[in-house]
């Protein structure tokens, strides 16, 4: 047997509307033992600290849901530990989260004061010269995502029409009758968790995720952006079956669903594209979304949408390149500050958390 895939989401979304946040769903609804909020500049070991933890959680038997920065998805934006309603995250900009209980729940660890501030001083005309444009790459980003939003958002009225959503409500009920049985339980929850990301690296998916948390994945083939009447329903059904339910919207407009996952009944609906195919084995289920559109406005506007797939993903690689920039900037800036971080002091750290944490597993 290979090993367990890492769970990996985002709670962030670069969007045509600028940083979309989600943060507030990290913990679920009830009561929370520990939430360490880190505070610090860049290159002071926040992802450090958070990987050291989630490490020796690892090691210790716990599950671990590794939450990824979306702008730059090597580094690390929190670290959950849902059996110890524990969690530790980057609480800053442009995610901050302030506390409604402190000490009591929330404590603040200031990775500050792992910098050896002289040193800095000696070096202040370069830390501040290393990020400037950096504001307007971003800027850049999300004017491009919101202009090939607007054509996606074009194309859908054109195919999405009642007939197409009644076609998917149909398919989706059949699915539920055969793979959703009503547990007699209260309805289920939702939780919603961002499993792609517009970052530096270009369009991801972390469908390695779905597969770890669901054995069986039904492969949605949505070329032209169609899936969500077809996961909100199912979602729906599910949630009025007693499942508690994972809701993946779509970064390029978060208020439409890309993925549905249900972890306890092993099943998981996941949208490929022919830029982002799914790419583990042969899946359960293979729907074809695209089937379910209406043939002929597909015939009549084939060049129409030929063009406007073309043109948006421009603009999405346009936006990519834009936070590609970016990225370099932060990483300069970062290779100025790592010599004079104590990052003994910083594993210390995390190893105190851990140690603490590990004392209620």
């Amino acid at each position: 047997m290979g090993a367990t895939p890492r769970i990996q989401f985002y709670l962030g979304a670069n969007s045509p509307q600028g940083f979309y946040s989600i943060y507030d769903q990290l913990l679920a609804p009830g009561p929370v033992e520990d939430y360490f909020l880190l505070k610090g500049g860049p290159g002071c070991g926040k992802s450090t600290l958070m990987r050291r933890v989630g490490k020796a959680m690892e090691e210790h038997g716990l599950g671990v849901e590794y939450i990824q920065c979306s702008g730059d998805p090597d580094s690390l934006d929190a670290v959950h530990i849902p059996a110890l309603h524990a969690a530790v995250v980057d609480a800053t900009a442009p995610h901050v989260i302030e506390p409604t209980c402190p000490g009591a729940v929330e404590r603040y660890v200031n990775l500050g004061e792992c910098y050896d501030t002289p040193a800095l001083k000696a070096i202040r005309e370069e830390l501040t010269g290393c990020m400037e444009g950096y504001p307007e790459c971003y800027r850049r980003a999300y004017r491009c995502l919101a202009a090939a939003a607007q054509i996606e958002a074009d194309r859908r009225a054109l195919l999405l029409t009642s007939a197409v959503e009644a076609r998917m409500v149909k398919r989706a009920r059949g699915i539920l009758s055969r793979e959703c049985k009503r547990t007699g339980k209260e309805p289920g929850q939702a939780k919603y968790r961002f499993l792609d990301a517009i970052s530096c690296k270009g369009v991801q998916c972390n469908f390695e995720t779905a597969e770890g948390l669901c054995r069986r994945i039904y492969e949605l083939c949505d070329s032209w952006g169609l899936a969500h009447p077809l996961l909100a329903y199912l979602a729906a059904g599910a949630r009025a079956a007693g499942y508690d339910v994972i809701l993946c919207p779509d970064p390029m407009d978060p208020e439409r669903l890309r993925h549905v996952l249900i972890p306890a009944l092993s099943l998981g609906f996941v949208s490929s594209t022919p830029t982002l195919p799914y790419p583990g084995k042969r899946p359960y289920r293979r729907l074809r979304i695209d089937a379910m559109a209406d043939q002929e406005q597909l015939r009549r506007n084939k060049g129409r949408l030929r063009f406007s797939r073309k043109m948006s993903a421009a603009l999405v690689d346009e936006a990519v390149e834009a936070m590609d920039q970016a990225k370099a900037m932060h990483d300069a800036l970062e290779a100025l500050y790592n010599p004079h971080v104590d990052f003994d002091r910083v594993h210390a750290q995390a190893d105190a958390i851990a140690a603490e944490l590990l004392k209620r597993a």
